[in-house]
């Protein structure tokens, strides 16, 4: 196995998927599983149930999985650099681009008119989240937990990474008890 085919293995999918990690998955398994042959089907879905539960960007999850699977720890090196350094040039460069031009008119309409489309994405996946959460917990303790988040974050100035933590422990330790009941 050449470490060019290493490189190339994980860079075009990730040229080439838009969209960001769900958009490149299909890309990257018709490289690793179909045109390599590097791991099984079921492996690649086993890499993914895995890199969806760990934190932080699911293509750089997979990239060291399989890297590290076809050429060890070079292979790992070489998936990972294949995977951040596109995007990350790509992003200085439009960056730069945006920058230089910030002050003209296309520019500035297009960072304004960004802003509510992200507000009204935000919306929807907060809406989706608490109706989640309404079904399985219930109004009043959602509505409990929400309450409390809020105080907790804007009277008693408590990270938002605390309260994060400390939801994540109620809802391991408490709620199960609570369904027990």
């Amino acid at each position: 196995m050449s470490w060019w085919q290493t490189f190339l293995g994980f860079f075009l999918p990730n040229v080439l998927g838009y969209g960001g990690g769900p958009a490149m998955i299909p890309l990257l398994q018709v490289q690793v599983v179909k045109a390599y042959h590097w791991v099984s089907n079921a492996q690649f879905a086993d890499a993914l149930a895995l890199a969806n539960v760990l934190p932080g960007p699911i293509a750089t999850k997979m990239a060291v999985y399989v890297g590290y699977q076809v050429s060890g720890w070079l292979g790992m090196v070489l998936a990972l650099v294949a995977t951040v350094v596109p995007s990350a040039l790509a992003l200085i460069a439009l960056l730069r681009l945006l920058n230089r031009y910030r002050t003209a008119d296309p520019v500035r309409g297009m960072t304004l008119l960004v802003q509510p489309v992200i507000a009204v994405l935000m919306v929807g996946l907060t809406w989706e989240f608490g109706a989640d959460a309404v079904h399985h917990l219930g109004w009043l303790q959602s509505l409990g937990i929400a309450l409390l988040a809020l105080w907790l974050m804007q009277r008693r100035r408590v990270h938002p990474a605390f309260v994060i933590a400390g939801a994540f422990v109620y809802g391991g330790l408490v709620v199960p008890w609570l369904g027990a009941w």
